[in-house]
C-alpha cells in the first residue's frame, strides 16, 4: 500500500485466526485484508459487510454477486479488484473466457436476459447514481429479480464502488497468486 499503515503486532487473536483460516482455505491472506489489519474493529466490520454480501445466501448465486463486483471494479478501473474478483469469478464459472470479457466489457460478454438486466443495474448505479429510477428497477423484476434481489445487487455495486475508491487511493497491490488462478 502507499500509505504506511502495518497490521497490530502481535495480530489479535481473532485476527490470527481469521488470517489462518484465509490461508487454509484460499492458499493467501487477501492484501484488502492485510490492509485493514491496522484495526481490528475496522477488518471485522469490513469482513462481516463483505461476507454478508458476497457469501450468505441470496436470491443471486455467488457467480452473479461475482459479476457485478467485476463490473463495477472496470468501471471505476481497480486494478487489485478487477484482479481478485476476476480470479474469483474465474473461479466460479469455469469460464475465464467469460470471466475476462466481462472484465473487459461485460457487453460483449454472452450472458442470460437475467445477468445482462442485471449489469445493465450495476452499470447505471456506478456511473449515474442520480439518475436511478423506478424503470431501472422494474427491468430487474422483469428479468425476474425479487425485491431482496433488486436489494442485493445494489448493496453489492455500492460495496464495490466503496471498495474500489479505498483501493485506490492506497494503491492496494493484489496478491500475485490471483494472476494465475483458474486459467484452465
Amino acid at each position: 500500500m502507499a500509505i504506511d499503515l502495518p497490521p497490530q503486532e502481535p495480530l489479535p487473536d481473532g485476527v490470527a485466526t481469521y488470517f489462518d483460516k484465509c490461508e487454509e482455505k484460499l492458499g493467501l491472506v487477501p492484501n484488502v485484508l492485510v490492509a485493514h489489519a491496522f484495526d481490528a474493529d475496522r477488518l471485522d466490520a469490513f469482513a462481516a459487510f463483505y461476507n454478508g454480501l458476497m457469501l450468505a445466501p441470496s436470491g443471486l448465486t455467488k457467480a452473479e454477486r461475482e459479476m457485478i463486483a467485476v463490473t463495477v471494479s472496470a468501471i471505476n478501473r481497480c486494478h487489485y479488484c478487477l484482479t481478485a474478483h476476476g480470479a474469483a469469478l474465474r473461479q466460479l464459472t469455469g469460464d475465464p473466457a467469460l470471466a475476462e470479457t466481462i472484465a473487459q466489457n461485460w457487453r460483449a460478454a454472452d450472458l442470460p436476459a437475467r445477468q445482462h438486466a442485471m449489469l445493465t443495474f450495476a452499470e447505471k448505479l456506478s456511473v449515474s447514481p442520480a439518475a436511478m429510477e423506478e424503470a431501472d428497477r422494474q427491468a430487474l423484476r422483469q428479468a425476474g429479480f425479487s425485491e431482496r434481489d433488486i436489494f442485493d445487487i445494489a448493496a453489492v455495486t455500492g460495496f464495490y464502488a466503496m471498495s474500489n475508491r479505498l483501493a485506490s487511493a492506497t494503491e492496494m497491490a493484489p496478491n500475485p497468486e490471483y494472476h494465475g488462478m483458474a486459467r484452465e
